[in-house]
Formats: C-alpha cells, sequence, structure tokens
C-alpha cells in the first residue's frame, strides 16, 4: 500500500489546474491611417520583441547636449530606481513562491514541562503520577506534495510578475527618456522664441529713440510717439513671461535628471533645424516593441495561472512531515546515542486533507479569479488601442506640422516685404505710423509661430519614437534590470 501511494503521489504531482492561455484576439490594422502609399509596407505576424534593447535613439538629433542629459537622467532619475526596486521585489517574491517546491527544514532546542495522567502511561485510574521534563533537539522537515499543482501554478504566476514588472521598468525606462528630449526641446524652442523677442525688443528701441528726436524737432506728433513705447512695453512684457516659462521648464527637466533645480542651469543654446524622419514600421510591429503592452500581457497569463491556484484549493492536499532528533529527560543525557528519536507523518492533523464545507469560500475565490483574467484582457486590449492612437496621432500631428511650417515660411516672407513697404512709405509720409506697428506685428506673429511650429516637430517625433516602442535598429539587450 505504501509503495502504491508513493505511486499515486508521483503521478499526480505533474498535475496542474491552469486553463490553457490563448492570446487575446484584437484588431490590428494592415497599415497607418495616417501614412501615405509610399510609406507603407507588407504585413506581418506580430512576434513578441519587448525584451530587445531601444538604443540611444535620441542620438539621432545629433546634439550633444541632450546626449549627455539622458545618460544624467538614467543615473539618477528616481522614478526609475523604484521601478527598478519593484522589479527586485517581484524577483524576490518569485523566490518565497519558488521556495515552497522544496522541504522546508527547521532546528528546534529546550524544555517542556508536562504532567501526564494514569491512564495515558498505562496505569491504573487514579493512580499518582509526577510531572516531568522533557529536553528535545529536533531537527522537523515538512513537504507539501504538489498533487494539483498549488505551488507550481503560484511559481508560473510570480514569474509572469517578475516579467510584467521588468517590462514596466523599460516602459518607465522609454518614457523618462522620452521626457528629457521632449522638456529639452521645449526649452530649446523657448530660448529661440525669447531670441525673436529679445531681437524685437531692440529693435523697437531702434524706432523709439529716432521717433524721439523727430518728436522732439517736431516732425512728427505725439501719438506716434506713445504708439511706439507701447509696442516696446508690450513686447518686453511678452519677453518676461517667456522667461517665466523658461524657468519653469529649466525646473522641470533638473528634476527629471535627479537634481535639485537650484543646482541645475542650461545655458540658451539654438534649436536644431533639421528634424529626423522617423520610421514607422508595420502596426503589428507595435505590438512587438511597446513594453507597456508586453507588461499587460505578462499581467494577463499570472491572472491566468492564479486560476490553476484557486482550483487546487478544491482538491486534496498532502502533507509529508518527519522529524529526527534526540529527546531526553535530562539534559546531560540529551546528545546520547540512545536518546535519539524520530516521527514520520503528522505533527498535528493529518497527512491528506480535503475540504468539505467552506461556505463558499473557495468557489467565490475562482470567480474571482476568471474576473481578474477578464479584466486583465481587457486591460492588454485597451493598452494595445491606446498604443495604435498614439501613432496615428503623432503621425497626423507631424504630416501637419510639416504643412503648416511650409505655409509659415511663405508668409514670413509675404509679412517681411508688407513691413518693408509700410516703412517706406510712413518715411515717405503716405501713411500713418499705425500701418507700421500692424506690419511689425504680423512679423512678430508669424516668428514666434514658426519657431513654436519647429519646436512642436521636435517635440512630437520623439512623442512618434515613443509611441512606436523606442529605437527601430537596436541590438539584442546584453544586460538586465538587476544591473542598473
Amino acid at each position: 500500500m505504501r509503495i502504491v501511494a508513493a505511486l499515486v503521489a508521483v503521478v499526480l504531482s505533474g498535475c496542474s489546474l491552469i486553463p490553457k492561455f490563448e492570446q487575446p484576439p484584437v484588431e490590428i490594422p494592415a497599415q497607418y491611417k495616417e501614412l501615405g502609399p509610399e510609406e507603407r509596407g507588407s504585413w506581418k505576424e506580430a512576434q513578441p520583441a519587448d525584451a530587445l534593447a531601444r538604443g540611444e535613439w535620441w542620438k539621432v538629433f545629433s546634439d550633444p547636449v541632450l546626449d549627455q542629459l539622458e545618460s544624467q537622467a538614467v543615473e539618477a532619475n528616481q522614478n526609475l530606481k523604484s521601478a527598478a526596486a519593484r522589479v527586485a521585489q517581484s524577483r524576490a517574491l518569485l523566490g518565497v513562491t519558488a521556495a515552497d517546491r522544496y522541504p522546508q527544514g527547521t532546528v528546534g532546542f529546550g524544555p517542556t514541562r508536562s504532567h501526564p495522567s494514569a491512564v495515558s502511561q498505562g496505569l491504573l485510574d487514579g493512580t499518582d503520577t509526577k510531572p516531568v521534563t522533557i529536553w528535545r533537539a529536533p531537527l522537523t522537515v515538512s513537504y507539501e506534495v504538489d498533487l494539483f499543482g498549488r505551488v507550481s501554478s503560484s511559481v508560473a504566476a510570480a514569474r509572469n510578475d517578475v516579467a510584467a514588472s521588468e517590462a514596466l521598468y523599460r516602459s518607465i525606462l522609454l518614457s523618462l527618456q522620452a521626457d528629457v528630449a521632449q522638456s529639452y526641446f521645449t526649452l530649446r524652442a523657448t530660448d529661440a522664441e525669447l531670441g525673436v523677442l529679445r531681437e524685437t525688443v531692440r529693435s523697437r528701441e531702434d524706432n523709439v529713440r529716432l521717433l524721439q528726436r523727430r518728436f522732439d524737432l517736431g516732425d512728427i506728433g505725439e501719438l506716434d510717439l506713445a504708439r511706439a513705447k507701447t509696442e516696446l512695453s508690450t513686447t518686453r512684457t511678452d519677453a518676461i513671461g517667456l522667461e517665466r516659462q523658461r524657468a519653469q521648464l529649466e525646473h522641470a527637466l533638473a528634476v527629471l535628471l535627479g537634481k535639485p533645480p537650484a543646482s541645475f542651469a542650461l545655458a540658451p543654446a539654438a534649436l536644431a533645424a533639421d528634424v529626423p524622419s522617423v520610421p514607422p514600421g508595420l502596426p503589428s510591429a507595435l505590438l512587438e516593441r511597446r513594453p507597456d503592452i508586453a507588461a499587460a500581457q505578462r499581467r494577463m497569463i499570472a491572472t491566468n495561472a492564479r486560476i490553476g491556484v484557486a482550483r487546487s484549493a478544491f482538491f486534496p492536499s498532502l502533507n509529508l512531515t518527519g522529524l529526527a532528533g534526540f529527546e531526553s529527560n535530562e539534559l546531560s543525557n540529551l546528545f546520547n546515542w540512545s536518546s535519539r528519536t524520530w516521527l514520520l507523518g503528522p505533527l498535528f492533523g493529518t497527512i491528506l486533507s480535503m475540504p468539505v464545507f467552506d461556505g463558499g469560500r473557495n468557489r467565490a475565490n475562482l470567480n474571482r479569479s476568471w474576473a481578474a483574467l477578464d479584466e486583465s484582457v481587457a486591460d492588454y486590449r485597451q493598452s494595445v488601442l491606446i498604443a495604435f492612437g498614439e501613432v496615428e496621432d503623432n503621425l497626423a500631428g507631424l504630416r501637419v506640422l510639416s504643412e503648416q511650417s511650409a505655409t509659415t515660411q511663405d508668409s514670413l516672407t509675404s509679412a517681411g516685404r508688407a513691413l518693408k513697404l509700410a516703412d517706406t512709405r510712413y518715411r515717405a509720409g503716405a501713411t500713418s505710423y499705425l500701418d507700421v506697428i500692424d506690419a511689425q506685428r504680423g512679423v512678430l506673429s508669424i516668428r514666434r509661430t514658426d519657431v513654436q511650429i519647429a519646436g512642436a516637430r521636435a517635440t512630437s517625433t520623439v512623442a512618434l519614437i515613443r509611441a512606436l516602442g523606442g529605437g527601430w535598429d537596436a541590438p539584442v539587450m546584453t544586460g538586465s534590470v538587476g544591473d542598473k
């Protein structure tokens, strides 16, 4: 019977109640809507590739300052360190869960004092017995036979929790790199806009000085001078407001770098004139590259494995316990060979146990596990939809910004011509200074718009790279999250 029981235990130990995981279907377009026919490729089936390194994609902008900022952010950003710590926690929890696959042993030492009854000693009822002290030094070993896969299901769930936390780390890393790049380009666009305003301030200061001399000579009335001074003050006000915005951007960038704002300063510099073109690839490749989609998928698999844990609660559990050591009523004799003792079987309770009545607890827990799987599937599909939406948004944004940039250049040429004509006519006395002011306003507005569009193209390009999951031509990752 012992041999039969052992064979049954071995056979059942391979049993698992985890339902077969099937990737939930999602609608994947063959091509991106915002791409032209010449930019589209051939459809292919998605293959997991979230573990690939994303590369130093920001180097396509050829900006050494940005390269340095990205390195500093990866080294010191606190959100990234927090994400790495969560990965370490999930790996440790996997170790805790996996420990249940092995026997657990404890060593004890100490005395017990008891007063046995006469009957328990085989004596006549009423016989006087004396209290006894027993010294014990046992080694206790216990092991749960994984009959219906409770332990293996828990380990599978924990292993996928680790994979999800690692994918989430990569998602946070990508977001950090993109945030640094976008903040940097927004700051540079603000510098460029400030340059336009300061140049306009200098020009209007010259106009005010010229008009002041003409007014002093009696060539013009006070109205033209007052208008020129008003425009000068307005432009100065705009420049001061933009300086406040620049300071806030610089402070936000310092926080991303893990530095106090007081210890960080970035000298003004020009915004890069050209923005690289990013190949969006195929929609099916998006599911391969996005780390947040990978994290959602791992969470699905982990939730599916926990259904096996919930199912195993309906079936018997087999716990084996053994004890070996020394036992004596005298401490001096405790470790004598004659004091050895052993025990096979449960110290308390039974070896094989099975739930009979639990008030519906196990059924409710199983229903909760299925509902959690439904939730994770919905979260996964939503992540896919959001990813496709972000790519389409940024493709559309870049297309529109490119068109705006072209028309802005035409407008800038026309506005410059109008300003020249208005200034010539005013100097000839053919028109009022109000026409010159209107023309100056038009040039200033278009120049600021042109700079803003250039900054938006840079930040939208970064947003597209982030939406696509990072770089597009990187080698296989050789390090690990734990190395960070």
